[in-house]
């Protein structure tokens, strides 16, 4: 059982065997937790949104960083250590969702009304992703994971050079911003593999649940998702501005 998302990888769930007779983690119940997490972000976001004032522009800049670095800094020790997840996902949740507020403020600046269009378009996703799972049309296949395992890699290692490269003043392609057929060929792309995280994230679930492991677990899953759905709006965003240019 393999899930191309880092947060939800098996060997970590390995670990997580609950004793005879313990409480174990169930769908609902991970379920239950993801609309926690999502609440969690979607009111920080929403305190950032209202903090959105040239005069707080110090301020702004500094809560960003401390969201991302914070929200790092949790992702990684949840991943490292799930039995934390009761308190390391409520608080990634808070952290990034300070992130996608800003960020959501300032793409909005540019684009009035493209922060609504992002976050309807991301539930709209998600909800097909979960229709087609559940109707079985859309299934985690050993050749889909390992398929999503080299692409989303290859995205994060993408990523990672264009950000190493602009510490060092080198400007990233031209296609990452820009809004002609190959740049908003390229965000199609990389939403399309988000999204498709999904379908591993929720067959990963239901597998991890099937299992009856832990029930800290349920935080740990619903991390996992939250960390997807992040990616995905982050993504849409991106795919929109260039659409809107």
């Amino acid at each position: 059982m393999e899930s191309s998302n880092p947060a939800l990888n098996s060997k970590i769930f390995d670990n997580a065997r609950v004793a005879v007779g313990g409480q174990t983690m169930t769908i609902q119940g991970t379920i239950n937790k993801s609309f926690i997490l999502l609440a969690i972000m979607v009111a920080t976001a929403a305190w950032a949104w209202s903090m959105s004032d040239p005069a707080n522009a110090g301020m702004i800049q500094g809560l960003f960083w401390v969201g991302l670095i914070g929200g790092l800094v949790l992702a990684i020790a949840s991943t490292i250590k799930p039995a934390w997840t009761p308190v390391t996902a409520p608080l990634y949740a808070a952290f990034e969702g300070l992130v996608l507020g800003f960020i959501s403020v300032f793409y909005e600046a540019r684009f009035p009304g493209i922060a609504m269009q992002g976050v309807g378009l991301s539930f709209a996703v998600l909800m097909a992703m979960l229709m087609g799972y559940k109707a079985g049309w859309l299934q985690a296949t050993p050749g889909l994971r390992k398929g999503l395992m080299i692409a989303g890699g290859a995205v994060f290692l993408f990523y990672l050079v264009v950000m190493g490269a602009g510490f060092f003043g080198i400007a990233p392609p031209g296609f990452l911003f820009g809004s002609g057929p190959l740049g908003i060929a390229f965000s199609l792309v990389v939403v399309g593999i988000a999204s498709m995280f999904l379908i591993l994230d929720f067959d990963f679930i239901e597998r991890a649940a099937a299992q009856g492991l832990n029930k800290y677990m349920e935080w740990y899953g619903a991390f996992g998702l939250m960390v997807t759905l992040v990616w995905m709006y982050l993504e849409i965003l991106r795919l929109l501005s260039k659409l809107r240019r």
